[in-house]
């Protein structure tokens, strides 16, 4: 087991709850939201040119449309912006009164799969959703807590899951249709004072990479659950991970403020960690 020391601010932010980096390999850019400031952001690290949208409700997740702009889950359903971030419209339009968007992945056939919860985080009142370029929605995960991180292995046959207050990282199997979720079991555990697991990536050797909220660390487990990597962070609560950069080689961290009696700097800041390891192309959304 080793660890990584050569964490850096890439981007120095008060972010009340930052969450879900993204690579946008077309703009060669990261997307990340901050759910709570109902912020979109965006920053080049060749350049350091950095943008930041009001999406004017909480932003759960953030992630490039192959037809350019972006696809979000807010609050109020799944939305889509246009290049620069108009014009704007609804692809789902459901609000449910208490509940929000929380954390997102695109999936390789190019399907939003989206994580709700509610803001009371009432057991059960989450869900995973598989929203398809047209719009139609499918239930995946119909009753779960926090929806966390998903990622997906290299082959595409296996998905990883978080429903943080389970403190565990589940794994299931991916039906050939890409439509339904079987075999679900655990593939790792949290310890009592380790944190709780929040988001996800999985890089090109299968290995799942899972930030730890309270735990102030990400974590490496192998495909078969051993855990191989630590990585200590100078913040209390890291949220989620993924890889960006030139050949994908650099591990970009979201960090949250929200709870916290004295944040200080850099919590709610964007972290990098260069050549951590090896990310895996994704693809963006396909509406």
């Amino acid at each position: 087991m080793t660890a990584h020391p050569a964490v850096r601010v890439a981007v120095r932010e008060h972010a009340e709850l930052g969450e879900g980096p993204t690579w946008d390999p077309a703009a060669r850019r990261l997307i990340w939201v901050d759910i709570l400031g109902a912020r979109v952001h965006t920053y080049d690290p060749a350049t350091g040119r950095r943008t930041v949208m009001a999406t004017g409700q909480h932003v759960g997740a953030a992630k490039p449309r192959s037809t350019g702009g972006l696809v979000v889950s807010l609050r109020d359903g799944i939305g889509l912006y246009g290049e620069g971030g108009a014009p704007f419209r609804w692809l789902v339009h459901d609000p449910v009164p208490g509940r929000r968007g929380n954390d997102a992945v695109v999936a390789p056939d190019g399907s939003l799969w989206a994580g709700t919860m509610r803001y009371d985080e009432a057991d059960g009142g989450g869900a995973l959703t598989r929203i398809a370029a047209d719009g139609t929605a499918t239930a995946l995960l119909p009753r779960v807590t926090v929806s966390n991180g998903t990622g997906f292995s290299p082959d595409g046959t296996l998905v990883y899951y978080v429903d943080s207050p389970t403190r565990r990282v589940d794994v299931c199997r991916l039906s050939d249709d890409g439509r339904r979720l079987t075999d679900r079991r655990p593939l790792v555990t949290i310890e009592p004072g380790a944190g709780f697991p929040d988001g996800l990536t999985v890089d090109a050797d299968g290995c799942v990479w899972v930030a730890l909220w309270d735990g102030a660390a990400i974590r490496r487990y192998t495909p078969g659950g051993t855990l191989d990597k630590v990585v200590p962070l100078p913040v209390h609560r890291p949220t989620a991970c993924a890889f960006g950069g030139p050949g994908l080689r650099d591990l970009y961290v979201t960090t949250a403020r929200t709870g916290l009696s004295r944040p200080r700097h850099p919590d709610g800041s964007l972290l990098v960690l260069p050549d951590a390891g090896q990310g895996l192309p994704g693809v963006p959304f396909g509406g």
